[in-house]
């Protein structure tokens, strides 16, 4: 008989936060699947001898994409996913089910996640949002459980068949805006997205995948680009001119300066963005089809 609950950790080159996040589904008593985006360090070593259940993928899938093929292999009802860089603390994943339980039309749970400086972080607004719009981007941390225009990505409490059967993450998005995207479905289809206060994570933004050469420029590029899609995707104004434009001219003066992380940086968003005005999909920039 199938257990109720499988986490699903997407994986590419984290061995240095791994351990942590696993550990703390062990202690929870939950199995994960880990799915491993072509990772040239020992990240899937690592999760078979902790005896998880390894999927290996020959080359990077992007985030979407790998959560898509880690549901579609998993036996329950429940996913929890989750990136790996983030640990949930004790007693977290019975306080994000007995959320569900409470709130049966929530589609979408997420913990409250906490940065290792104590910061809350909170999604204030989200440019798909169709409810509780927060144009200005106030901060507005909760003090208890609340509906949310966008839950991120970072963790998430799923029922497998309703966002299977919505799509699972769009998988022409290899980066950015991926949960952006599954918030906006889910809401379309009547289902809210549900903040738990009780349940807690910690999370390393950005301490996922590790450090390599032309990792900013490459960020930056599928940022810039998903914007682009996901706007046309909506009926959203195009941010891609904008993006283009103003980045190049940051571009040309990081060039003037000879500031080789600034050109990375807004060479990155610039031709992102100018690819897609040119009609390029990200996922073919990828060697993916």
């Amino acid at each position: 008989m199938a257990r109720p609950l499988v986490a699903i950790v997407v994986v590419r080159d984290s061995a240095a936060v791994l351990p942590s996040c696993l550990a703390a589904l062990r202690q929870e008593g939950i199995e994960a699947i880990v799915v491993d985006n072509a990772s040239s360090d020992a990240s899937g070593r690592i999760a078979e001898e902790a005896g998880q259940r390894v999927i290996r993928n020959a080359k990077n899938q992007g985030y979407g994409r790998a959560m898509n093929i880690g549901m579609r292999a998993a036996r329950e009802p429940t996913c929890l996913l989750l990136n790996p860089d983030l640990v949930l603390a004790p007693g977290s994943i019975e306080a994000l089910t007995q959320a569900r339980r409470n709130y049966p039309e929530a589609g979408l749970l997420a913990p409250q996640l906490v940065e290792p400086g104590g910061r809350s972080f909170f999604q204030p607004r989200s440019m798909l949002s169709l409810y509780l719009h927060n144009e200005a981007g106030r901060p507005c941390v909760p003090e208890g459980d609340c509906c949310a225009p966008f839950l991120s990505g970072a963790c998430l409490l799923v029922d497998r068949e309703l966002v299977l059967s919505l799509g699972g993450f769009d998988e022409e998005i290899f980066l950015f805006y991926e949960d952006d995207d599954l918030c906006r479905r889910v809401t379309e289809a009547g289902r809210s997205l549900v903040h738990v206060h009780g349940a807690l994570a910690t999370h390393e933004r950005g301490g996922s995948s590790g450090k390599r050469p032309g990792l900013v420029y490459k960020a930056r590029w599928h940022r810039a680009w998903s914007a682009g899609y996901v706007a046309r995707k909506y009926g959203l104004p195009n941010p891609c001119w904008r993006i283009c434009i103003i980045n190049a001219l940051k571009l040309c003066l990081a060039v003037l300066t000879l500031r080789k992380s600034l050109i990375e940086r807004y060479g990155g968003s610039s031709a992102g963005a100018f690819a897609w005005l040119m009609g390029k999909r990200a996922i073919a920039r990828e060697g993916l089809s």
